[in-house]
């Protein structure tokens, strides 16, 4: 089975780039699946339905979610109804939506997972505590994605080696720079510490760069925007044996848009 898993996406130029570069990519790849980050795919912040159904009509099958789940309050109207939308596991429980899916692709059932990191991020339940308990809710699935949004590399290394040869996959997400250390971890579980985003390149983490840096030089609050301008688009591509779950190649894939 393969499996494209894409990186945050900010805004509708990172939208408008997932739809422009997966007309490319699934002729020639031709993935079994297809997943995407989504937290910041309105307006930098959140997610709206529109936004939603933008990404799916693209190609994008199912969404994982992050710290910024909630930052368009449109989500609560529809996050319970999508079985598409994935927020982080690790939310109290009573927190609207679903912190993993189940979907089915040919005669195989994929168990999608999203938890959050507590370092420099919201205080909330333990996110291996979250990911251990979905695992006994599905002894049976051997193909398990788990997005890991977090800040810090080293929690997201704690969780690819704690669920090592028991998830197909850890994947990080949030910081939306690519990093260099795709692996298969010993018993087959394909890991990366961040796989990147999908939005302007010559931004700050894909907003503008004037408030972001002002902020940073006042301490002052900024009204961050999304970024113009060239855009790049991060993913990995990866092959799981069908019987075992287990991974055998993940592959980064890193597009990009030349300055003007």
């Amino acid at each position: 089975m393969k499996v494209l898993f894409i990186g945050d996406i900010v805004g509708q130029p990172g939208r408008q780039y997932v739809a422009e570069v997966l007309q490319e990519l699934l002729p020639e790849h031709k993935p079994d699946l297809v997943v995407a980050n989504g937290e910041n795919a309105t307006r930098g912040r959140g997610l709206s339905s529109h936004s939603a159904e933008e990404l799916y009509d693209a190609g994008v099958e199912i969404v994982t979610m992050g710290n910024h789940t909630w930052d368009q309050r449109q989500i609560f109207d529809f996050i319970d109804d999508d079985e598409r939308i994935v927020r982080p596991a690790n939310y109290p429980a009573g927190t609207p939506g679903r912190g993993f899916t189940v979907c089915r692709v040919g005669r195989r059932e994929v168990l999608i997972i999203n938890v959050m990191g507590r370092t420099f991020l919201s205080t909330i339940d333990c996110p291996f505590a979250a990911v251990e308990n979905i695992l006994k809710e599905h002894p049976h699935i051997k193909h398990i994605i788990v997005d890991m949004h977090a800040e810090v590399t080293s929690e997201k290394l704690g969780m690819g080696w704690e669920f090592a040869g028991r998830v197909s996959a850890v994947l990080g997400t949030h910081t939306h720079v690519p990093t260099a250390d795709a692996r298969i971890l010993p018993g087959g579980t394909a890991y990366i510490s961040d796989v990147g985003m999908v939005g302007p390149r010559n931004g700050i983490l894909g907003m503008k760069r004037e408030s972001v840096i002002r902020r940073m030089r006042t301490q002052l609050p900024a009204k961050f925007e999304v970024a113009d301008g060239p855009r790049q688009f991060c993913a990995v591509m990866m092959d799981f044996d069908d019987e075992s779950g287990r991974a055998t190649r993940i592959d980064p894939i890193y597009r990009y848009e030349p300055d003007a």
